[in-house]
């Protein structure tokens, strides 16, 4: 099922959710490979005099990106947040989405992402310049937000009336309250609220960490697509699994251990690349975790992860890593080797 954000057509209604430090052009283009249909990159500052760092640079890189380059954009001067609409679609962007999820206390306090939606007049006001910045480009905003900024608070459904009059063009919803951060579960009545009080796609987030999860969260809130974020760390299939579970309602077999071994060797290069030897070896130690962590002696060897730092020498450690874990499932007797890898997909599914 195919949904449509202006001229753009998307290949299917499961998203790569934004994450900053995580979603960079390597794993949004790994996810788009396993099955994702559309990935916003990371949180890109609205501070003009941080576009030069190589921090921002990096996070504004999509070489080689399949179509359509979404960027998500954050600041708290509407001025600002136009002048971030121009600058980042001159430099590629197709799809501008403005922060008013995130719940971060770096961003927040300083009254960007989440804690603009406690500002409604602020945040009707930002949302106006970025649209009107980006409309003679021709080039669609969206926006992500939480249910509200508390639980006596819960505006989600006032503002996205607002947004979508002054002309956004897809919503998405993290079913939390700025307040509960990532903690307790995620809701869904707001978002079926808001689904419901609007025309535009709406795109539910939050928990989203199985198939059956996904299944249940579109039927609930009657979204037009769901957006998964912390679940696809280390487990970039998750994509192709729920895509198969939604067209035949049965489970995709997990990857066999020779292709988590391709996909993450290939995940590693692309990730030196883009980063460098230096800053590469450490960055990728996260991404390695995520990977290893409900593997066999996965604990031990993450934190073998952390001593390396050499490019080549951690290629060749995980490497070798997947080799013996090959060579270990061929060693058993296959109903053992069977409940190992259920075990490490069940874990696997608690992230979130």
């Amino acid at each position: 099922m195919t949904l449509q954000i202006g001229t753009h057509t998307l290949e299917n209604r499961l998203f790569v959710a934004p994450m900053a430090g995580v979603t960079d052009r390597p794993f949004r283009m790994l996810c788009r490979e396993l099955g994702a249909g559309y990935a916003v990159s990371e949180m890109v500052t609205s501070r003009k005099e941080l576009w030069g760092t190589l921090k921002t640079s990096r996070r504004a890189n999509h070489d080689g990106e399949p179509g359509p380059i979404a960027v998500q954009i954050a600041g708290t001067d509407a001025a600002m947040m136009a002048e971030a609409t121009v600058y980042n679609i001159e430099r590629g962007a197709q799809i501008i989405d403005i922060n008013m999820g995130c719940p971060a206390k770096k961003v927040c306090n300083k009254w960007a992402g989440s804690a603009l939606m406690r500002d409604e007049p602020l945040a009707l006001e930002i949302v106006q310049a970025v649209v009107d910045a980006a409309q003679p480009y021709n080039v669609p905003v969206t926006l992500k937000m939480r249910t509200g900024w508390s639980e006596e608070n819960r505006n989600a459904v006032k503002l996205a009336r607002d947004f979508e009059s002054a002309g956004v063009q897809m919503l998405t919803v993290h079913g939390r309250t700025r307040e509960q951060g990532y903690k307790g579960s995620a809701e869904y009545d707001t978002i079926a609220a808001v689904k419901a009080a609007v025309r535009v796609p709406v795109v539910a987030n939050g928990d989203i960490r199985s198939p059956e999860k996904a299944r249940d969260v579109l039927a609930a809130t009657g979204a037009d697509a769901v957006m998964i974020g912390r679940a696809a760390q280390g487990r970039p299939w998750i994509f192709r699994e729920i895509a198969h579970f939604l067209e035949t309602g049965e489970h995709r077999a997990p990857p066999l251990v020779a292709e988590v071994r391709r996909l993450l060797l290939d995940h590693l290069v692309e990730h030196y690349a883009l980063y460098g030897d230096y800053s590469g070896v450490r960055t990728a130690r996260k991404h390695i975790g995520w990977y290893v962590r409900t593997l066999p002696d996965g604990e031990a060897f993450r934190g073998r992860m952390n001593t390396i730092e050499d490019c080549g020498e951690q290629l060749r450690a995980v490497g070798d890593y997947f080799d013996g874990l090959a060579d270990r499932m061929d060693r058993m007797p296959a109903h053992q080797a069977d409940e190992e890898l259920s075990g490490e997909e069940e874990a696997a599914c608690a992230v979130d």
